[in-house]
């Protein structure tokens, strides 16, 4: 549910965000990062897009959990013993992986990598749409070094996990 809210306040800024002209300079500068500028509103919408990126992330990883807890074909148990050697057909033969069990094995992993590619679609939409490349890339960088922004940033992301509402 929560994805779904995020996924749907992601398209309403996304639309609007386009929409807006773009001569529009916010005032208030956050914090230079080799000749970038941006503000705090540009550091709110970089937490924002982690944020999203993290409860979609989140929400994949219930998916899987769910997917291998509610299967018939195997235990977890017997999953997670075979899902570490999945690629490697010679010790799945070794552990006598049934032909049912590297279906499933694949159907989890082909689940994984469509979520992921949504993800990160999600993820590359947000980066250049929501906040744009340089500025990301500014503060992603900034982040890195200086621990005035960083402070910021968490706790941005302490009030974005608070009403989150996980």
């Amino acid at each position: 549910m929560r994805l779904l809210t995020i996924i749907l306040a992601m398209v309403c800024i996304l639309s609007a965000n386009t929409t807006q002209a773009q001569t529009t300079k916010p005032t208030t500068k956050a914090t230079t990062a080799s000749k970038a500028t941006f503000t705090d509103e540009d550091l709110k919408k970089y937490a924002v897009t982690m944020d999203s990126v993290k409860g979609m992330q989140l929400t994949l990883n219930e998916i899987i959990a769910e997917m291998v807890q509610k299967n018939t074909v195997m235990p977890v148990q017997r999953y997670n013993e075979l899902f570490k050697i999945a690629d490697d057909q010679a010790k799945l033969a070794e552990k006598q992986a049934t032909p049912e069990e590297v279906k499933f094995l694949k159907d989890v992993a082909d689940k994984r990598a469509e979520e992921m590619a949504r993800v990160n679609a999600t993820y590359q939409a947000l980066v250049k749409e929501y906040v744009g490349v340089k500025t990301f890339n500014a503060i992603k960088k900034s982040l890195e070094t200086d621990q005035e922004l960083k402070a910021k940033y968490d706790n941005m992301t302490k009030e974005l996990d608070s009403k989150g509402g996980e």
